[in-house]
């Protein structure tokens, strides 16, 4: 089958190259469906500790992993990737949630997808390579650190009136709360993480969640026979259906098409959508989308090295871009592809994104037919789920053995972006960090740059200048060359190893020219295409008896000697 191009884009290209290009036989069609339901049964529980995590009813979560799991698989350019709610938003979307409400939430779940189909035409898809892994690995673990303190509260059962929204203040009232501490509670999430931790030692395909989830709950049952209730999705979320019914936990029914602006805001009255509306939700929006195009991106990447198959990335951002812009209007928050149901999709036999469909599927017949038991899950036990996630997000052995064995430079981009993560916003975190970076590694660059004597005799000193002459080392080189110089009349420099002449070292090298006494003559020699591109281009010419052009050292140092 022949794929058309759209601005270098192909359209729908993981699921036309994994089930039209390669064969769709029955054999393929049963791994997927297997490696589907394996990554369904964990993304439900999942998808509702992410979603009351992000300060939503559960069900949302559900949607989302349905929705905007079967559009992006759809429409995406990975065939491995499993998209859904995913711990890296949860930091965004709950002062969002709190601040907008669920309309506020879904509206700027829409700018976001909008965002990520306009980074996908303008192919900004080769994004993730301008991101350095101190950045990476600070934000991250940054929003690890803050997931996990927000899990301490229903891990612990405590009883807290107001949950304060910056970081340290969330800590201070969690410390001020320890007193209220529920021995149940904290009995539930304590097996239920002990069980996530130790079940993979077990070498068992099924998933650990399963057994942790009912682990957690039948520890619910025995407190319950000695009159010790716990909280649980029933208890703490409700639902009203258009026809009047009003019931605890999760509606046993399939997400319905509705407008994101007609449902209630943070006031609990319909969002007014408007322009200042609109402004306010645009910063989290483009964090979002931001958000959403390095963890998609970033997944991408680590199935490519599982599997040996390459993706498209301008089509994965135009893919994860429309499963945004059309989950909101069925009740889905922000969605991205998820590494670790990624990962396990992969592990589990997929073949192609058919697997990511199965799996949404499964989420669906949960919603019909799970319901009413799904709002029997304590939320101490879904607490450990994302106590559990946040760890496997953190990567803690790849930020220990950065700290070993990193340069300095590298370890102290990576604290900052987790500190200000932490403390402040990833958009702020990711911006200082790579900007840091970025004059880190000038700095290590240009310190490269240095000059080399070759000889130095008869009033002639022939300098080799090894390095790039760029804005950041031009004017030191020429500087040490001004001095170094002093005592000879003719200086021969040689360029073979200067890869990069920009405007700042021709500047420099102006300047020097200028700044040569009457009688001193300078030869420049051996230059590579792009210095002598950017020399032309200035249109800098030989200039008798002080500037001299030679293409060769030998012949530069024939002509002086003449």
């Amino acid at each position: 089958m022949k794929t058309h191009e759209i601005n270098g884009i192909r359209p729908f290209s993981a699921l036309i190259d994994a089930c039209w290009r390669d064969p769709y036989s029955l054999q393929r069609l049963l791994k997927d469906a297997i490696a589907g339901v394996t990554v369904g049964i964990i993304a439900i529980p999942l998808a509702m500790a992410l979603a009351i995590a992000s300060g939503v009813p559960p069900q949302y979560g559900l949607y989302t992993s349905a929705v905007a799991g079967i559009v992006i698989a759809i429409s995406g350019g990975s065939r491995y990737s499993v998209s859904g709610p995913t711990a890296a938003f949860v930091v965004i979307l709950y002062p969002v949630s709190q601040q907008f409400g669920l309309s506020g939430l879904l509206i700027a779940t829409l700018l976001s997808g909008l965002f990520l189909v306009i980074m996908g035409l303008a192919r900004f898809g080769r994004l993730i390579e301008y991101i350095p892994l101190s950045v990476t690995l600070g934000f991250t673990s940054g929003i690890a650190i803050t997931i996990a303190t927000m899990q301490v509260k229903d891990f612990f059962g405590l009883q807290m009136a107001v949950v304060p929204e910056h970081y340290v203040g969330k800590v201070y009232a969690l410390l001020q709360a320890l007193p209220t501490l529920d021995v149940g509670d904290t009995l539930i999430g304590a097996v239920t993480l002990l069980i996530l931790i130790f079940w993979p030692k077990l070498g068992l395909r099924v998933p650990g969640h399963l057994p942790a989830l009912l682990a957690g709950t039948a520890v619910m049952g025995i407190l319950a026979l000695f009159d010790h209730p716990v909280a649980t999705i029933g208890s703490r979320f409700s639902y009203l259906l258009a026809d009047g019914t009003h019931g605890q936990g999760i509606p046993p029914i399939l997400p319905q098409l509705m407008l994101p602006w007609d449902l209630p805001a943070g006031d609990g009255k319909p969002m007014a959508l408007s322009w200042q509306t609109l402004s306010a939700l645009l910063p989290a929006a483009f964090s979002m989308a931001m958000l959403g195009a390095i963890e998609s991106l970033l997944c991408a990447v680590v199935l490519d090295g599982m599997t040996g198959k390459k993706h498209n990335s301008n089509t994965e951002l135009i893919g994860q871009g429309a499963g945004n812009i059309i989950a909101p209007f069925f009740g889905g928050i922000t969605a991205t592809a998820a590494i670790a149901r990624s990962a396990a999709n992969v592990r589990a036999g997929a073949t192609s994104p058919v697997s990511a469909i199965i799996h949404a599927l499964l989420v669906l017949l949960a919603l019909l037919v799970l319901a009413p038991w799904l709002s029997w899950l304590p939320l101490a036990a879904m607490a450990s789920l994302l106590l559990m996630v946040a760890w496997n997000m953190s990567e803690a052995h790849k930020v220990v053995y950065l700290l070993r064995r990193a340069p300095k430079d590298d370890i102290l981009v990576m604290l900052l972006c987790m500190s200000l993560t932490v403390l402040f916003d990833m958009v702020i975190a990711i911006t200082v960090g790579i900007v840091l970076a970025s004059l880190l590694f000038m700095r290590r660059i240009a310190r490269m740059t240095r000059l080399s004597e070759l000889s130095a005799d008869n009033g002639r000193l022939v300098l080799r200048v090894n390095g790039p002459l760029f804005f950041a080392a031009a004017e030191r080189i020429f500087n040490e060359l001004l001095v170094r110089s002093e005592n000879y009349d003719v200086i021969v420099l040689q360029w073979d190893a200067v890869p990069v002449l920009d405007a700042g070292g021709l500047d420099a090298l102006q300047r020097f020219i200028e700044a040569l006494p009457a009688g001193k003559q300078l030869a420049i020699t051996d230059m590579p295409f792009q210095p002598l591109k950017t020399l032309a281009r200035a249109r800098i010419q030989p200039i008798e008896g002080k500037l001299h052009f030679y293409a060769t050292l030998p012949e530069a140092l024939a002509a002086l000697d003449a």
